[in-house]
């Protein structure tokens, strides 16, 4: 661990030497010595929870959450949320700015470790990491409910692809080159690996699907009236998955877009297939 410390000290110092003495004293500071506290630009701030999807209803849990502002602008926005640090001199002036805002009673902020901070039960989980810290993050990240979205600013997490990415420029960013910002979303993805079945009787009869995952990532194969057909895309975000399929029912060759929800071992939706002049729209379930 101690290396590691040395590490981001010596990367934070020489990323400060190139700043304003004014920017530097202002714009970040440490905590306990083991995660540098750097200030989050408001724009970042403002498109993290837009990609985010902040609303009333959500849960908000920052990580490492400095001065407060992340939790504060999402109170703001109607959702509750916490904020956990390590130093409890930038959790008193959190928990001072969020009385300001006038939002006290959906911001809280309280002195805790991140790894022992309960996420179960957050529906957006933000955090401003180093990616060590993240990737051991990952595990208990994706154990929580399929649909929780997670925002990182400058930090991926270990080999979890995101499902929306965007940089953009923040001059007053206070570490790294030019300004330049990352920011990146996830969404916990549902478990829909394994072998299903599923009836259309006017359309097929029995389906099959074997999907293989890795995150959100899928390989899809389909199969109806004993034929193999093309999967030509798949998407999962959260508990909902879309298919596209196209091939041969009944002898017709037919596009097929199933759209369904997941919970636990079924998936429920509907299926429109379409050859280029008919429509149609059937219900969808399939068990695994």
């Amino acid at each position: 661990m101690f290396s590691l410390i040395l590490l981001k000290r010596i990367l934070f110092a020489l990323f400060a030497l190139a700043l304003p003495v004014k920017a530097q004293t202002q714009a970040w500071a440490w905590d306990d010595g083991t995660v540098p506290f750097v200030v989050t630009p408001m724009e970042i701030v403002e498109r993290m929870l837009r990609m985010a999807e902040v609303k009333p209803g959500d849960y908000v849990i920052d990580l490492g959450s400095g001065d407060g502002r992340i939790v504060i602008e999402a109170a703001k926005r109607g959702a509750r949320g916490l904020g956990v640090d390590l130093d409890p001199n930038l959790v008193k002036a959190a928990t001072e700015n969020a009385q300001k805002a006038g939002v006290a009673a959906r911001a809280r902020f309280e002195t805790r470790d991140i790894f022992d901070t309960d996420l179960s039960q957050a529906s957006v989980v933000t955090m401003y990491l180093l990616p060590d810290f993240n990737v051991k993050l990952l595990p208990r990240l994706l154990r929580l409910r399929p649909g929780t979205r997670i925002v990182s600013h400058d930090g991926g997490i270990g080999d979890w692809l995101p499902d929306e990415k965007l940089e953009m420029r923040a001059p007053e960013k206070s570490v790294g080159f030019d300004g330049v910002s990352k920011v990146e979303l996830w969404v916990v993805p549902a478990d829909v690996s394994g072998g299903w079945t599923g009836e259309l009787p006017l359309h097929g009869g029995r389906w099959r699907w074997q999907i293989k995952q890795h995150y959100q990532m899928l390989e899809v194969e389909a199969a109806a009236e004993g034929r193999d057909l093309l999967v030509r895309a798949s998407r999962l975000r959260g508990d909902e998955l879309k298919l596209v399929v196209t091939g041969l029912i009944r002898g017709h060759a037919w596009h097929h877009l199933f759209v369904g929800k997941m919970a636990g071992n079924q998936i429920t939706g509907e299926v429109t297939v379409s050859d280029g002049e008919q429509k149609r729209t059937y219900p969808w379930t399939a068990n695994r």
